[in-house]
């Protein structure tokens, strides 16, 4: 399993990521965001937390048009996995590879804690592992969570089984409480808490681990 983790200037969970995928037995490269290739042989990429150019115009609005953006939009479109875990998942929002937007927190506040979820589509790779409706806890660090879309891209992503998560008690006001979507060809996910930052029992979850382990039986897609 070889996983591609994005670097942008302000990112600062690379490591974290890189390091709960090392304990899954994955093989990891850092990729610097002006790179214009991917590495050979990839399986994943992920584009992790943090703060991509400091946040300045809107949260990934920059970081969209880094030249490694342009690989990734091919890789996906060729059927690779992706995945962005918050700022990533704006960055996937605002590259245009997920629906919708995400926006200030309802509360107009910084959220940091731990955060229960419930499992509300299991038909993808991401999730195969769960019941449906399982809950499971996972740390939660944003200001910029708040995620929308409209009416008719709502109903799109209810109709195709796009909405994966869900918060339990909707901390930033996102629509229909969600924290986790993907596209229509189920191989691009994005999702506001952070699966690396749950990895060991002394953090106080394992359940991220257990998330992530479901990506190491995707195939090579090139």
């Amino acid at each position: 399993m070889n996983v591609a983790i994005i670097r942008f200037p302000g990112t600062n969970c690379e490591f974290d990521t890189q390091y709960a995928f090392s304990l899954l037995g994955a093989k990891t490269y850092i990729v610097w965001h002006k790179d214009e290739v991917l590495p050979e042989d990839i399986h994943l990429v992920v584009i992790p937390g943090g703060f991509s150019y400091g946040d300045y115009l809107r949260c990934g609005a920059i970081a969209q048009f880094s030249p490694i953006m342009k690989a990734i939009k091919a890789f996906a479109s060729q059927g690779g996995y992706v995945l962005g875990i918050c700022n990533g998942f704006q960055i996937l929002c605002e590259a245009g590879l997920l629906p919708g937007v995400l926006k200030r927190n309802i509360n107009l506040h910084f959220i940091s804690k731990i955060q229960q979820l419930k499992v509300v589509n299991k038909d993808n790779v991401f999730l195969t592992s769960y019941a449906p409706n399982q809950e499971i806890k996972l740390p939660i660090a944003h200001a910029d969570g708040n995620y929308f879309i409209d009416e008719v891209g709502l109903e799109k992503l209810r109709s195709n089984g796009q909405i994966l998560l869900e918060y339990t008690d909707n901390p930033n006001g996102s629509v229909d409480s969600i924290a986790g979507i993907c596209n229509a060809n189920k191989n691009v996910f994005g999702l506001m808490p952070h699966p690396e930052r749950a990895i060991e029992a002394m953090l106080g979850s394992c359940d991220g681990l257990a998330m992530l382990d479901n990506l190491l039986h995707i195939p090579l897609s090139r």
